[in-house]
C-alpha cells in the first residue's frame, strides 16, 4: 500500500500523520521533540506506522467477533503494546544508568535496582483501560515515578539523591535518542493473545481473527512521499520539494478536517498563528506573534512550573474560578513575578489562572484581528485547543467581537500541521 506521510517538527512535540492511497488517515504518531530532530521524526513516524497497523486490524476485526464488545479489545491491544514499549525503554534506561555509574558510586546500584523494580511493578496499573496518566510520553511517566521513588530510596539507604538524579539526567537523553526497538508483528500478536485470553465476555471466530491479523500485518506500508513542516523542518535532510511552511500546512490541515473553515487559530508551544484560508484551504493572509513565546504553550508550561502543577491541571483549575484576575503581563519573564505578587496578596490560584487564560486569548484575538478578523467557520488548533479554560475564553471573546460563529475543535487538533503536510505529500505524489 502506498502511504503519504506528513511530519510536524514542533518545538515541544513532533507529530506524524500517515495517509493511505485514498488520502484517508491511516495512522498518527507523536513524541517529545528533542535536540535531535531526526530521532524525533523517526519515533513519530514509527508510532504512526504502528497506529496504522491498528487501523488496518480494526477495519477487519469486527467480522471476527461473534459476541461482545470489539472496541474494548482494540483498546486493550493498544494499551498492551504501549505497556510493552514502555517496559522495553525502561529496561534500556536501567542499563544506561548502570553504564554511567563510576566505581566509586557505592550503594547506587542497589538503589537503582529498588527504583526500577518499583516502576516495573507500577506499570501494569498505568496501562489498564481507564487509567489516568498525566502524559503518554516515556520521559514524563518514567521521570515522575523515578523522582517519586528516588527520593524515598535515597532517604532509606543514605545514598545522595543528587547522585541518583544525575545518573537519570545523563541516561534519559541517551534513551530518548534511541527509537524503541521491538518488532511490531510480535508485539501485536502477543498483545492480542493476552487481551483475548482475558476477555471472557468476548466470543470470536479464531480463523477470522487470524485472517484479520494477517491482513493487518502483511500489508506493506510503502513510504511513497514525505513532507516535513514545523519549527525543526530545516534540520532534516529533506529536499526543497519535501518541505512546506507551518502556515500552509495548518491552513490545509484545518480545511481537510473542516472544509468550511475560513479562519484558523493555532496556538502551539512556540508561536501563535492566525490564518485566513479560501474555500480550497489555500492561505490568503496570516499573522504570527513576535519571537517572544508569550501566550503560547511554553508560557503555560512556565506558569505550571511556577505553581508546582502539571500543565494538564491548569485548565481544570481555571474553570473553578469565581472571578477573573486581570493580568497585566503575558511576558514569560515577568509573568512569574506578577503571579507571585498576586498569590502574596491572597488571590486564589483559580482566579489568577482564569485571568492568565483570558490574557493569552486576548493576545491571540489581537493577532487574529491583524490577519483579517474571523469569518465563519473558525477552527482552533494546537495543544492549547485542548485546554478547556482557553476554549471558554475564546468562545466568549469571539461572540463579543464577531457574534455567533461556528467554532471547530477537533480532539486530534494537535495533528493539524502534520495532516496538512501529509495532504501536500499525497497531492504531490498523485499529480
Amino acid at each position: 500500500m502506498k502511504c503519504y506521510i506528513g511530519i510536524d517538527l514542533g518545538s515541544t512535540t513532533t507529530k506524524a500523520v500517515l495517509l493511505d492511497e485514498a488520502g484517508e488517515i491511516l495512522g498518527r504518531g507523536i513524541t517529545n521533540s528533542r535536540s535531535n530532530y531526526a530521532t524525533a521524526s523517526a519515533v513519530a513516524k514509527q508510532e504512526a506506522r504502528t497506529d496504522a497497523r491498528m487501523t488496518l486490524f480494526r477495519r477487519e476485526f469486527d467480522n471476527a467477533v461473534v459476541d461482545g464488545n470489539p472496541d474494548a479489545v482494540m483498546e486493550g491491544v493498544e494499551l498492551t503494546i504501549r505497556r510493552q514499549e514502555f517496559l522495553g525503554q525502561l529496561a534500556d534506561l536501567k542499563e544506561t544508568c548502570r553504564s554511567h555509574m563510576k566505581a566509586s558510586d557505592e550503594g547506587i546500584g542497589e538503589a537503582l535496582d529498588e527504583i526500577f523494580v518499583y516502576i516495573e511493578g507500577e506499570t501494569p496499573e498505568m496501562f489498564k483501560p481507564g487509567a489516568e496518566r498525566k502524559s503518554d510520553f516515556f520521559r514524563d511517566i518514567a521521570g515522575a515515578k523515578f523522582m517519586q521513588k528516588g527520593e524515598e530510596v535515597a532517604k532509606s539507604t543514605g545514598v545522595a539523591f543528587d547522585a541518583i538524579l544525575n545518573l537519570y539526567d545523563k541516561s534519559i537523553i541517551d534513551v530518548e535518542n534511541r527509537p524503541p526497538e521491538g518488532g511490531v508483528r510480535s508485539m501485536f500478536k502477543d498483545a492480542l493473545a493476552e487481551v483475548l485470553a482475558n476477555a471472557p465476555d468476548l466470543s470470536v471466530d479464531p480463523a477470522k481473527v487470524e485472517t484479520a491479523v494477517g491482513n493487518a500485518l502483511d500489508v506493506e506500508l510503502e513510504e511513497t512521499f514525505v513532507v516535513g513542516t514545523g519549527y525543526g523542518r530545516v534540520t532534516l535532510p529533506f529536499p526543497k520539494e519535501h518541505i512546506r511552511s507551518e502556515i500552509l500546512c495548518h491552513g490545509l490541515g484545518a480545511h481537510v478536517m473542516y472544509p468550511e473553515t475560513r479562519t484558523v487559530l493555532d496556538i502551539g508551544g512556540q508561536d501563535t498563528k492566525a490564518i485566513q484560508v479560501d474555500p480550497d484551504g489555500i492561505v490568503e493572509n496570516f499573522q504570527m506573534n513576535d519571537r517572544c513565546a508569550a501566550g503560547c504553550g511554553r508560557y503555560l508550561g512556565y506558569i505550571a512550573d511556577e505553581m508546582n502543577m502539571g500543565l494538564h491541571e491548569l485548565g481544570p483549575m481555571a474553570m473553578k474560578a469565581t472571578k477573573s484576575i486581570r493580568i497585566n503581563s503575558t511576558c514569560t519573564v515577568f509573568a512569574g513575578a506578577e503571579l507571585r505578587d498576586r498569590l502574596a496578596l491572597g488571590e486564589k490560584r483559580e482566579d489568577i489562572l482564569a485571568g492568565l487564560h483570558r490574557a493569552i486569548i486576548l493576545r491571540a484575538m489581537s493577532i487574529i484581528s491583524r490577519s483579517g478578523g474571523i469569518s465563519d467557520q473558525f477552527t482552533f488548533t494546537g495543544g492549547v485547543a485542548n485546554n478547556q479554560a482557553a476554549v471558554r475564553e475564546l468562545e466568549k471573546l469571539i461572540e463579543e467581537n464577531y457574534g455567533k460563529v461556528t467554532i471547530n475543535i477537533d480532539p486530534a487538533s494537535i495533528y493539524t500541521g502534520a495532516l496538512g503536510a501529509a495532504t501536500f505529500a499525497h497531492r504531490e505524489a498523485i499529480h
